[in-house]
């Protein structure tokens, strides 16, 4: 059953491109929205985020397997398929600046829908979160061995591999 949001857009015939979430670029402070396409009725509330916090005294273990966890659990599929396949085949070569940009691109914007359309370049990057990782995100992406990347890996592989 579809939604009244779907079935109006579909209805009225807008285009898909106007269904995507403006990208939010720079913003002093971080909260969420919900993902409702427009505030028609003035409703919405926003709900304040925490500031994103570098850990510098965290394990690169620790820093590791926090990020392969946070890679996971995204707010939606696309990214944690996406992230926790980059993160299976890179996490453990990173070096601690590569993990410091990594953690911080998928931890401080608010949308998920940012990270995935700069991953996938359909928006722009902005020049924070221009960087190493991020080129190898956005080469991850273009998955140019046409590999089958239909569920995000099992949790297993950590362990199996620091043995």
């Amino acid at each position: 059953m579809l939604s009244s949001v779907v079935a109006r857009r579909l209805v009225t015939g807008l285009h898909r491109a106007a269904w995507r979430p403006a990208v939010t670029g720079l913003v002093s402070s971080r909260g969420y929205r919900g993902d409702a396409p427009d505030d028609t009725r003035g409703d919405l509330i926003e709900i304040p985020l925490p500031p994103w916090e570098d850990k510098p005294s965290e394990s690169i273990d620790i820093k590791r397997r926090r990020l392969l966890y946070e890679s996971r659990k995204r707010g939606m599929l696309e990214n944690c398929i996406l992230l926790s396949l980059f993160a299976k085949r890179y996490l453990n070569t990173m070096s601690e600046i590569q993990l410091q940009q990594y953690d911080r691109l998928i931890n401080e914007p608010s949308n998920d829908w940012d990270i995935y359309y700069w991953a996938t370049q359909a928006q722009p990057t902005p020049d924070v979160y221009k960087s190493e990782v991020m080129d190898m995100l956005q080469e991850f992406t273009k998955n140019r061995d046409h590999e089958q990347r239909l569920d995000a890996p099992n949790l297993e592989y950590l362990d199996k591999e620091s043995q």
